[in-house]
This record gives C-alpha cells, sequence and structure tokens, in this order.
C-alpha cells in the first residue's frame, strides 16, 4: 500500500495544450490520471496552475504544475507514509499542504492529478474495479446505476466558431430499456443532425467544436433545437430522446446581470442586451416549444437573484435546473445555492475542486437536498476515462462527455459499456428517471 514513487509530466490534452500527467508507483504497479482543462471556466473554480511564460505554449505550459508534483507534493507525499487507499486522509494532505482556498500555491491540476492517480492505485490494491472503489468510498446504495450519455451534438458559444451564443445542445435518450441501446440512439440521431446540417447550411456545417458536435453556422436557439428535432425524428426516437441545454452564460454575461447574446460581434449594441427576466422569458419559450429536459448554467455566476426567480417559477418535475459555474463543484456555494432555491441539480467536475474526497462531498451534499447530480467532463479532455467509472461508483444516473466523435470523448462511452458488461443485471439503466439516480 506504501507510495515508492510520484513522477509527473506535461501531456496534451484535445485543443493541443498542455495538461498534467501524474504517475504513481506502488508494489502493484504504475497508476496513471491525466487532468482536463475547462475553456469556459468558472470565476470561482480552484486554479489551474499555468506557467504564463508567452514564449511556450502561448502561456498555457504547466512546467511549474509538473515540478510541483516531483519536487513538492511526491516527496511530502511519500515522507507522510499514507497509503493509497486511505483516500481521505491522503486529499486532505494535499489540500493542507497547498494551504489555499483555491489551490493557488501547488495547482488544482498538480493536487488532482495525485489524487486521481491514488484511487487507480487504491482499487489494485484491494483487487476490485475502480467504479467499486469509488461506489465503496461514497458509501453508494446497490444496484449500480448506468448514466444517461447527455451528449453534446451541436456547438456554439466558447466551442465553436459562429454567432450562436449558446454553447451546447445535447441529447437525452430516456426512454430506453439500457445504457448501450440509449447510447446506440444518440449515435443514430448524431449522424442524421451531421447530415442536416450538411444539406441546410453547406458542408462546412459537418465541421466539429471542440466537444465534437456539430458547428454550423447558426444564429439562434431556435435554429439549433429545430435541427436536432429534426434530427432526432428522422432517426426515429421522437418522444424517446430528449434535449439538455447548456448556455454557459459566463462567456455572455454583461456587468454580472446583463446578458449579450451578440457577444461575439466586437461592436455588439449594449441596449440589445437581455436583463435576467428577459432571459427567463427566452427560456420560457424554448421550454415551451421544445422537448427540454436540462437546462443548465441558464444564468451567470453572479447572477443569483435570477437563478432564485426562474427555479421558483419552473415546475422542477419537469425540467433539471443545473448548477455549473454558479457552484463550481463547491460544497461552500453549493449549500448557497441549495439555501438559496437557486437551481434542482449539480453538474460535477473533479477539477473545478481538485480531490476526489472533495468531488464526493459536494455530490453527498446535492443528494441530501434531493439534487440531481450530473457528472461531467471538460472541453479540453484527454483519453482518461476516469469520469467513466466515476458516474458509475457515486450512482448520479446522468453524465455528459461530448459527442459521438473524437476519441476522447468515446472513451468515455466506451468505458462504461465496458462496465455494463461486466456488470450485467448487477446495474440498471437510470433512464427517465436521471434526475435522481441516486435513490432509484
Amino acid at each position: 500500500m506504501a507510495i515508492q514513487k510520484v513522477h509527473a509530466r506535461y501531456v496534451y490534452d484535445s485543443r493541443g495544450n498542455p495538461t498534467v500527467e501524474v504517475e504513481l508507483t506502488t508494489e502493484k504497479g504504475v497508476f496513471r490520471a491525466i487532468v482536463p482543462s475547462g475553456a469556459s471556466t468558472g470565476a470561482y473554480e480552484a486554479v489551474e496552475l499555468r506557467d504564463g511564460d508567452k514564449s511556450k505554449w502561448l502561456g498555457k505550459g504547466v512546467l511549474t504544475a509538473v515540478k510541483n508534483v516531483k519536487e513538492i507534493i511526491g516527496p511530502a507525499l511519500i515522507k507522510s507514509g499514507i497509503a493509497v487507499t486511505e483516500q481521505e486522509k491522503l486529499d486532505k494532505f494535499l489540500i493542507d499542504l497547498d494551504g489555499t482556498k483555491n489551490k493557488s500555491k501547488l495547482g488544482a491540476n498538480a493536487i488532482l492529478g495525485v489524487s486521481l492517480a491514488a484511487s487507480r492505485a487504491a482499487a489494485a490494491e484491494k483487487g476490485i474495479p475502480l467504479y467499486q472503489y469509488i461506489s465503496d468510498l461514497a458509501g453508494s446504495k446497490k444496484p449500480y446505476v448506468l448514466p444517461v450519455p447527455f451528449m453534446n451534438v451541436l456547438n456554439g458559444g466558447e466551442h465553436a466558431g459562429g454567432d450562436l451564443a449558446f454553447q451546447e445542445f445535447m441529447l437525452a435518450p430516456l426512454n430506453f430499456p439500457s445504457y448501450s441501446e440509449a447510447l446506440r440512439a444518440n449515435t443514430e440521431v448524431y449522424h442524421a443532425l451531421k447530415s442536416l446540417a450538411k444539406k441546410k447550411y453547406g458542408t462546412s456545417a459537418g465541421n466539429v467544436g471542440d466537444e465534437g458536435g456539430v458547428a454550423p453556422d447558426l444564429k439562434t436557439p431556435d435554429e439549433a433545437l429545430d435541427l436536432i428535432v429534426a434530427a432526432i425524428d428522422q432517426a426515429g426516437y421522437t418522444g424517446k430522446v430528449f434535449i439538455g441545454m447548456d448556455p454557459a452564460p459566463s462567456s455572455f454575461t454583461k456587468n454580472k446581470t446583463k446578458y449579450d447574446l451578440d457577444f461575439k460581434n466586437p461592436n455588439s449594441d449594449p441596449s440589445k442586451w437581455l436583463t435576467g427576466d428577459q432571459m427567463i422569458d427566452l427560456y420560457k419559450k424554448l421550454l415551451k416549444k421544445y422537448p427540454i429536459v436540462s437546462l443548465e448554467d441558464p444564468f451567470g455566476e453572479d447572477d443569483w437573484e435570477t437563478w432564485t426567480k426562474f427555479n421558483a417559477n419552473i415546475d422542477a418535475h419537469k425540467l433539471q435546473i443545473m448548477a455549473d459555474d454558479l457552484t463550481v463543484t463547491n460544497v461552500e456555494f453549493l449549500q448557497r445555492a441549495i439555501n438559496e432555491k437557486a437551481g434542482n441539480a449539480q453538474l460535477l467536475k473533479v477539477n473545478q475542486i481538485g480531490t476526489l474526497t472533495e468531488s464526493i462531498q459536494c455530490c453527498k451534499m446535492a443528494y441530501a437536498a434531493n439534487w440531481g447530480v450530473q457528472v461531467s467532463h471538460r472541453s479540453g479532455e484527454t483519453e482518461d476515462v476516469f469520469i467513466a467509472d466515476l458516474v458509475v461508483g457515486l450512482r448520479t444516473g446522468q453524465i455528459k462527455t461530448g459527442a459521438a466523435s473524437r476519441s476522447e470523448r468515446l472513451a468515455k462511452y466506451n468505458q462504461i459499456l465496458r462496465i455494463e458488461e461486466e456488470l450485467g443485471d448487477k446495474a440498471i439503466y437510470a433512464g427517465a428517471k436521471f434526475h435522481s439516480g441516486q435513490v432509484l
């Protein structure tokens, strides 16, 4: 169980930017973890330490974070004598070693790599799959729950070119008996969508954004939603596949409470920026017109008043209102959101907080408040499939990890297929109960 060596290096993520890979060695072998990276990041996320040297990687190097793992974290952790199976103790040690509230000293990317690599080593030490190790850590119930794959099939916002302000449009395959059949439906709709986009907007509309979704040059969310509804219908899944959206307004919030849907235009007209109430009206029209079951980050990370107002006016049984930038996988912000009734679901991104233990704590706090939890990738992803095991271990019933293209996205979907095969009748598919995966 003793940690013999901790090593780190930089590798590249799906955007071609450096990120941290950690290798942790025990007598059982070498265990790796690669840290993902976001683009439309919340202001209150734990700090992803970048070098800032503009002469290399446009300032996005991670040599300092790598050095922190090799010269500070690794030696201190080995000296501490903490076993890899002592996850909570190990993660607390990492947090205390950094000593800052937002992990800005050593870098959340350095700390997270060690935390996740240690969890893989611990699972090997116990001779169990990673998802089972996480399940045991979290005290999850049984049977295991396989997640609804919220597949981002159309990209806008910061993840693509074009004028569309809203960032992600996702498929939610609810009415299916198994994860594998739901995933198949998603891929068939995705191919239909690609074909329709090319036919209507030209061959370049089949090009994909950062998360693999098609990225036609659209102006409005209605155009995007009409295209997706048509694709669902063409694939034969109307009433079975629904829609999720993540507008990601952190990209187009102005003065904390105004919203610029023309934010990609440097000469955007401030008189056309929308108020929170106008955004609510926009969403209500979209919800009435389209089969939307999940809405992530409808408002900015500081616009608490509009979040609460919207949540009070929407039937929570019909719509998942999910906080990402508002709560950043942080129990302090999540508790405020729960207290103020600002939403009813939490997006879980391990690199927003920096350790596995803190991610589990955030998940359990959401469950205690009867909130849903969706495990999520980042737009700058890697071949590491950790979140596939995480979503099964935490039993959240839903995951978003990109489109049915680009291997860094499909790696996660494929890992869940392996887990489904391995578990057999010991697992159930969340389906329409995705918002309550923990109580299935």
